[in-house]
């Protein structure tokens, strides 16, 4: 069986000037990133053309390491809607180097269903995370150095600065460090850290904002700390939001690239879902949503995080409305949640799926919660059975909820034919309205409790002493209407990443609280969630490499 940048070698790509005439853009307005990539200007969001074309939003049930493919199942469909004849761009996020090293090895789809150029995505791309990591960077070493300051100093107490600094790697050894070591020129000594760039709100700042105005005044929007008498500090009283912005010029502008089969893509920013919104940005949305009939876009891990983000927080923000919801799942997956090991996940075990499948029904108990229209697509593998597949067919029959099975590894688009039927018979007649799980009026305590209860299944919300402080923090600064962007563990619905499948009575803990004032959310921080990953014992680096040609080889 080939891997997937070998099917990636073989393909013969389009010109990227030739994918944006499909949607109606003028080559000379492309940036141009060589042959293959190109940023699009945003003179091209169109608010007539995109308020009346339709959305697709892809999410999963909770990842396994059986894998999902819900990124593969997004292209995929993308790919098949336009067999049928329907504009279709899909839009992603943008892969971080820390999975890409760490375990994954590769996020642009995967088979017949990739973008590409794959290996251009997965590194350095364009630029966007680097000049994200210099903006923030930045506004790290002005904070520093106000702090060293006598002649223009705010007043900056350093222990009550969370401001860190990132990278797009992972690195475990960075996440507690001190700095200012080495004598009073080298700065104040206090402690900080280091998190990872789909982390950073800088990150989700890129991601929620509409122009440059509005990126300029979420930049200068970001808390940093207190004065030594109590008073608030913003990154606009240092007047750092310029010069950020002024880095971020060129990142602002979403990525057009394309699918194996010419599908337009669009690729801008990479926020993780569990530890931030998990959506691409808002510019590449409204981008595609302007250009073309469909978008199928994707929203990061399960749809306990990624998707009920995407719903509270970026609809709210930008004004978009979902059409419909596809939940992606796997045999293989619901067996795992089941409680089937790992490597035994491809035998057949239809108690083990029973067993599992628990995960899915609440997931599409949570999306009907929404007031959508969801769809499940069972992204099917060859050690499947056709007992297996009915079995979860059956089960969604019994929840009034329409199910196909996919084959978009192996066949493409070809492979989504059905489920582009069933989702473009449901994004055209489908009359529901997204609605909120709670209002932003709402104490925090009451959303994260309804969160927590409602989306997760928990029986109560606790609170460390550290959390219960942020709480009586997030009050004092006026921020407690802001909406809630929970950083909880991806594999599990609970807070806990060993209760898989569909857990109860459990208690979630919130750790800590953080403000994210710039990008217009506060984070609870539950369980054990880092946000900065380590890698794993057998990094995916490990077996990357280049030869004398420059054609790269391990990236799956």
């Amino acid at each position: 069986m080939k891997s997937d940048i070998e099917i990636a070698h073989e393909v013969k790509m389009k010109p990227v000037t030739e994918i944006a005439g499909k949607l109606g853009i003028d080559a000379d307005d492309l940036v141009l990133y060589g042959k293959y990539k190109a940023k699009v200007p945003l003179k091209y969001i169109d608010k007539n053309k995109y308020q009346k074309n339709k959305l697709v939003l892809v999410s999963a049930i909770s990842p396994t390491p059986a894998g999902e493919g819900k990124t593969t199942v997004s292209i995929g469909l993308a790919q098949a809607l336009n067999r049928l004849g329907k504009q279709t761009t899909v839009v992603l996020r943008e892969p971080s180097l820390g999975p890409v090293f760490g375990v994954k090895g590769g996020a642009t789809g995967g088979g017949y269903s990739q973008v590409l150029p794959m290996e251009d995505i997965n590194l350095h791309f364009t630029g966007d995370f680097a000049a994200i990591e210099r903006a923030h960077n930045l506004l790290a070493a002005l904070i520093d150095n106000n702090i060293q300051s006598k002649k223009r100093s705010l007043g900056i107490d350093p222990r009550t600065v969370r401001w860190k600094r990132i990278m797009d790697m992972n690195d475990r050894s960075l996440r507690h460090i001190i700095v200012g070591l080495g004598g009073t020129s080298h700065g104040v000594p206090r402690e900080t850290g280091f998190d990872i760039t789909a982390a950073s709100e800088v990150m989700a700042i890129l991601c929620l904002a509409e122009n440059i105005d509005d990126l300029k005044k979420r930049l200068g929007n970001i808390f940093i700390g207190f004065t030594y008498d109590k008073k608030p500090i913003y990154a606009r009283d240092l007047n750092a939001q310029g010069a950020m912005a002024a880095l971020l010029r060129d990142a602002i502008m979403p990525n057009l690239v394309q699918t194996i089969e010419g599908t337009p893509a669009i690729i801008h920013g990479g926020p993780f879902a569990n530890i931030a919104q998990g959506t691409n940005s808002v510019l590449a949305t409204k981008l595609g949503l302007s250009l073309s009939d469909f978008v199928v876009t994707e929203a990061g891990f399960g749809f306990d995080l990624g998707a009920e983000k995407f719903i509270d927080i970026k609809c709210e923000y930008a004004g978009l409305n979902p059409n419909t919801v596809v939940l992606v799942a796997t045999v293989r997956a619901l067996k795992y949640h089941g409680n089937k090991p790992l490597k035994e996940v491809s035998q057949p075990d239809l108690e083990a799926l029973k067993r599992g499948i628990g995960n899915l029904q609440k997931h599409v108990e949570n999306m009907k919660q929404f007031g959508i229209c969801p769809v499940v697509a069972i992204n099917r593998f060859t050690s499947d059975t056709d007992e297996e597949v009915e079995y979860i067919k059956q089960v969604c029959r019994d929840m009034s909820v329409q199910v196909a099975a996919v084959d978009v590894w192996g066949k493409g688009g070809e492979g989504a034919i059905e489920l582009a039927e069933i989702v473009n018979k449901i994004a055209s007649s489908c009359s529901a309205q997204h609605k909120t799980l709670y209002d932003w009026s709402w104490t925090p305590e009451l959303k994260i409790e309804t969160l927590a209860k409602r989306i997760y299944g928990a029986e109560a919300v606790d609170y460390t002493p550290q959390a219960k402080a942020d709480l009586e923090k997030v009050y004092s600064l006026g921020l407690d209407k802001l909406p809630i962007c929970v950083a909880k563990t991806q594999k599990s619905l609970s807070d806990n990443p060993d209760l898989l499948g569909r857990p109860k009575d459990f208690v979630v803990t919130v750790r800590e609280i953080e403000v994210a004032s710039g990008a217009g959310f506060i984070i609870p921080i539950t369980g054990q969630i880092m946000r900065m990953p380590g890698l794993p014992d057998e990094p995916a680096a490990e077996r990357m490499d280049v030869d004398n040609n420059g054609v790269i080889t391990g990236l799956f």
